[in-house]
C-alpha cells in the first residue's frame, strides 16, 4: 500500500504538510509541538479530515478504507491507554479492538507471547518506553485488515530513539507500511548514528522539519543486487 499526505493541514493545528509511506518501509516525520504529532497522525490514519490538502490512500481518496488499513498506536488522546490502566488491561482492551478474546486466560497468552508475562500488573505508564511500544504496535497490528502502522510520538516517553526506530523498521521487514512521527532531537540522535537516509524535507512552517525513510531488508537486498549488477 501507498499513502500520501498533500498539503493537509487543521488550521492552528497543523499547517500544510506533506508526508508519504508505503508498505516495506519505515518513514520518519519530524514534527513539533506537543499538538501535531496527534493531528497528523490522525489524518494520516484517517480518523481525521484534513480542513485543507488531502490523503491518499494507492492514488485513491478513500478515507474509509484507510481507516481500516492503518492502525493509528499510542497517539497522544487519541489512541494512548490510560496511563494508570495495567498492562493487563491494556492487551485486554487491544484483543477486543482486534475482535479477540479478551478473558485472562487469552491476555496471559499473548503476553507470553509478547515477552512481557511478569510485568501484567505493571501500569502502562510505568513501562519501560520501548516495551510499551513494541507491545502496543504488536497488538495494533492484530486488528483485521491492518496493513499499516502510525507509530505518535514514541519518544515523548524517553528511552532510546533506536528501540522505536528498530521497531520501526522491523515492521516494515514484515511487509507494513511504518510511519513515525517523532521529535527533531530523536531525529539527530538518529542521524548521527547513521540510520537514516534523508530523502527530502518539507517547508519548517509546517513543523515538519524533515522525512526520513528506510526501505526494508528486502529492498535494501535488492538494492545492494543492483549495484552488483551495475559494477559487474
Amino acid at each position: 500500500m501507498d499513502v500520501v499526505l498533500e498539503q493537509v493541514g487543521m488550521g492552528d493545528a497543523l499547517p500544510a504538510t506533506d508526508a508519504a509511506f508505503a508498505s516495506g518501509e519505515a518513514t520518519l516525520v519530524v514534527v513539533e509541538t506537543e499538538q501535531r504529532p496527534t493531528v497528523l497522525g490522525l489524518i494520516a490514519a484517517g480518523r481525521m479530515k484534513p480542513s485543507t490538502g488531502r490523503v491518499l490512500l494507492d492514488g485513491l481518496d478513500d478515507r474509509r478504507d484507510l481507516h481500516t488499513r492503518v492502525a493509528l498506536v499510542d497517539a497522544p488522546r487519541a489512541s494512548d491507554p490510560d496511563p494508570a490502566v495495567s498492562l493487563a488491561g491494556a492487551i485486554a482492551e487491544e484483543l477486543l479492538f482486534a475482535g479477540l478474546p479478551g478473558d485472562p486466560r487469552s491476555v496471559r497468552g499473548w503476553a507470553a507471547q509478547l515477552g512481557v508475562l511478569d510485568a501484567l500488573a505493571t501500569a502502562v505508564a510505568d513501562l519501560a518506553p520501548a516495551t510499551r511500544t513494541r507491545v502496543l504496535a504488536e497488538l495494533a497490528i492484530l486488528r483485521d485488515g491492518v496493513e499499516a502502522v502510525v507509530l505518535a510520538s514514541p519518544d515523548r516517553h524517553g528511552g532510546d530513539p533506536h528501540d522505536w526506530w528498530a521497531l520501526a523498521r522491523a515492521l516494515a521487514d514484515r511487509g507494513f507500511a511504518v510511519l513515525v512521527l517523532a521529535s527533531p532531537a530523536s531525529e539527530r540522535v538518529l542521524r548521527a548514528a547513521g540510520e537514516l537516509d534523508r530523502l527530502g524535507s518539507s517547508g519548517s512552517p509546517s513543523g515538519v522539519s524533515a522525512t526520513t525513510r528506510d526501505h526494508s531488508a528486502a529492498d535494501r537486498d535488492r538494492s545492494a543486487s543492483a549495484s552488483q549488477e551495475v559494477a559487474a
